[in-house]
């Protein structure tokens, strides 16, 4: 497995970032369609749990909403870390998007 970590600041009201991140996964999946299924989300106040597959792999993570910053961290199986970049690139240019 491989850590995938991001941080994503933010100059938002913390509510108001936590209701724009919220649609994150949906809108990956929207765009994304043909490398993106079964996404799933599940929150709890300021905190989320995700999972969804990309090229047949199975992903999952954790999503805090924080005053100043939102930080997403998942495990990757092996394979998949060989996309690292490419995912957190992506990520990290549509939760940039949504929070700014």
């Amino acid at each position: 497995m491989s850590s995938l970590n991001i941080n994503i600041p933010h100059s938002l009201p913390k509510e108001e970032a936590l209701s724009r991140i919220k649609g994150l996964l949906q809108q990956v999946k929207d765009q994304q369609a043909n490398v993106v299924s079964n996404v799933q989300e599940n929150w709890e106040g300021d905190k989320g749990t995700f999972s969804f597959s990309a090229m047949g792999f199975d992903l999952s993570g954790l999503i805090d909403v924080k005053e100043n910053g939102v930080d997403i961290n998942a495990d990757l199986p092996f394979a998949v870390s060989l996309f690292k970049g490419k995912i957190k690139e992506l990520i990290t240019e549509k939760a940039t998007q949504l929070l700014s």
